[in-house]
């Protein structure tokens, strides 16, 4: 039954993807080129909820729905890795006109195309699980 939950939070979230044109390659573009407002909105305002979701489970101590308790450990503080891996992310959202959200947002959408940007993402995913032990971090 909670697959079933969480398949639908997945379509509901998709459909405010698309329909809200966080997937549209040319809002995207728009962003990157700093001719629109509209995805740093989104953005702003998802950052906003994060952060107040994150303080809400940390005070209140949020319990998962399974009834464990929810942890989140601090990170490490490193100014390099996090500012390669925000320009490798970068590189790869402008150049492929979505993050891996709206990825799979696109698919539905029926833009087949987006397959090849998807192929990539679970690609280099792999490559990154098998060279994690030789990179620094």
């Amino acid at each position: 039954m909670k697959q079933i939950l969480f398949i639908l939070i997945g379509f509901i979230f998709g459909i405010i993807m698309y329909k809200s044109e966080a997937a549209s390659w040319f809002r995207i573009y728009e962003m990157f080129q700093f001719q629109s407002f509209h995805m740093y909105g989104i953005i702003g305002t998802a950052l906003a909820f994060g952060v107040l979701f994150v303080q809400m489970i940390k005070r209140y101590k949020i319990k998962s729905f399974d009834g464990k308790p929810i942890v989140i450990l601090p990170k490490e503080k490193s100014f390099s890795r996090y500012m390669i891996g925000g320009i490798i992310f970068g590189l790869g959202w402008a150049l492929a006109g979505a993050c891996p959200g709206p990825i799979f947002v696109l698919i539905g959408a029926g833009y087949l195309p987006i397959l090849i940007v998807l192929f990539a993402a679970v690609f280099g995913t792999f490559l990154y699980g098998l060279l994690k032990d030789k990179l620094p971090h």
